[in-house]
């Protein structure tokens, strides 16, 4: 079942983070099912948050789906190489968003193989945004903006997991953030092989 249009407009960002871990994240590209069990992700906050896209209020080309009421998809190309999915949260004009870092393959391990030209199935199938984006054939032109209510790409329920099962760090990547980059917003499954970095 897909997550409710509620779940996206809660307000803590940190908390929708931490909810997302073990659900699957589905997409339907080109007639094809692909999915995977959400493994690790980060927070990202609009508000006071130097790592944030759209810190203090910025509004720019890239960033205008952030301020959209939660539940939509904001990718954007990193390097212009890589399509990094991001969950965007909390209400209209936030500006919060949850990067999704890795998932657990689930459906169209084939298809995750072809399109990421790989033919042994380990952790650098879908460890890793630009990695798990690939797999799942998201794609910035295509699905930056989609409903997460839709058929193309939508997140299924499972149980919250618990404390215990979650570990905690700082983001990847974000040093340029000055203090923020220290702010424990990065989230993983205990335990887990799919995770981009322990």
């Amino acid at each position: 079942m897909k997550l409710k249009s509620d779940f996206y407009l809660q307000s803590n960002v940190v908390l929708i983070a931490k909810a997302l871990l073990g659900k699957t994240l589905c997409t339907t590209v080109d007639g094809v099912l692909t999915s995977g069990k959400i493994t690790e992700v980060e927070a990202y906050s609009g508000t006071n948050d130097k790592a944030c896209h759209a810190n203090n209020g910025l509004r720019t080309k890239r960033t205008e789906v952030m301020y959209a009421q939660g539940g939509k998809a904001y990718v954007y190309l990193c390097y212009g190489i890589h399509h990094l999915f991001n969950v965007v949260t909390n209400v209209h004009d936030t500006a919060d968003a949850v990067l999704v870092r890795a998932i657990e393959p689930i459906d169209g391990l084939e298809t995750m193989q072809k399109r990421r030209r790989k033919i042994e199935i380990n952790k650098t199938l879908t460890a890793g945004p630009g990695a798990l984006s690939q797999a799942l054939g998201i794609q910035y032109q295509q699905h930056y903006g989609a409903d997460l209510q839709g058929d193309e790409i939508w997140i299924e329920d499972a149980p919250v997991l618990t404390e215990s099962e979650i570990v905690t760090s700082t983001r990847i990547g974000v040093a340029y953030a000055e203090e923020d980059a220290l702010k424990p917003w990065r989230f993983y499954i205990k335990d887990n092989k799919w995770i981009s970095k322990k």
